[in-house]
């Protein structure tokens, strides 16, 4: 007999999900609204979110006007939101917050809203309009609770996703210059140091914006040369204002050397040709 035990739990367990899974779709079936809601509130408990979900869902238009509809709105937001359905979750607690702004929940709504935008928002490497839309409505959040409980947890949101841009802005200005676009290259670090003045990048931008700056003058035709020298050795000098003890300090130096010549250079040809 012993040797038959495995055998039966296993049919017992398959005879309990089948049981369950048949009441489950009993209650799907149904019309009445109260075991529904009731069932539904007892799966979300469980967080069981997927069948919570599924019978809040059918449910929502039926609830109009009840005092459950609140309630079953708000967990209807959250079973999305544990499912990592985060793009409808963002979607459906701003429903939520827009219906019910009243609401013992409706902070808790904004707040998992902006949560949900945070989650969906991409790497870094790809398309950040997601990321921008996830930081307006952390401020909009900030703006609205200043003194929210979620208020840290928003902050550490928000300066997450903004070092997310900065890692972005960074990279496709170096992408430029390894693309060898370097007009391109050195709009886009000004751009970035312009945003991001106490950047962690800050030093090897300036330095690459600088050699940028001398590759193009370097490559640029005759007439447009020492304007683009002469941007060179400005851009030098503000390197070694900024970081005077950067370990590039030699290859900036080089460049301006040679920057330095190549100007007084064209700069003796000009006075000649213009004789």
């Amino acid at each position: 007999m012993l040797s038959f035990r495995p055998a039966f739990f296993v049919l017992l367990l398959s005879a309990t999900l089948l049981s369950s899974c048949s009441g489950y779709q009993k209650l799907l079936k149904s019309t009445d609204v109260n075991k529904k809601y009731e069932a539904a509130i007892q799966y979300y408990e469980k967080e069981d979110f997927f069948k919570a979900g599924t019978l809040l869902e059918e449910l929502i238009p039926l609830l109009k006007g009840r005092p459950e509809a609140e309630k079953a709105q708000f967990y209807f937001a959250n079973t999305n939101y544990r499912q990592r359905n985060y793009t409808l979750s963002a979607y459906y607690f701003k429903t939520f917050h827009d219906t019910y702004p009243n609401s013992e929940y409706a902070q808790e709504a904004y707040f998992m809203q902006a949560k949900s935008l945070f989650k969906d928002s991409p790497e870094f490497q790809l398309d950040q309009t997601n990321t921008y839309t996830a930081l307006e409505v952390i401020q909009e959040f900030l703006n609205r609770y200043p003194e929210s409980k979620f208020r840290p947890e928003v902050e550490s949101m928000s300066q997450e996703l903004q070092k997310k841009l900065e890692n972005k802005a960074f990279l496709s200005a170096k992408l430029y210059y390894d693309l060898r676009y370097y007009q391109s290259a050195v709009t886009a670090f000004t751009n970035f140091q312009q945003q991001y003045p106490a950047s962690a990048y800050g030093e090897q931008a300036a330095f690459l914006k600088l050699n940028a700056q001398f590759d193009l003058a370097t490559e640029s035709v005759a007439e447009k040369q020492l304007e683009r020298y002469n941007e060179t050795l400005a851009f030098y000098q503000s390197f070694i204002d900024t970081f005077p003890q950067s370990k590039q300090l030699k290859d900036a130096e080089k460049m301006y050397d040679n920057a330095r010549a190549a100007a007084d250079k064209l700069k003796v040809a000009n006075t000649a040709a213009a004789k």
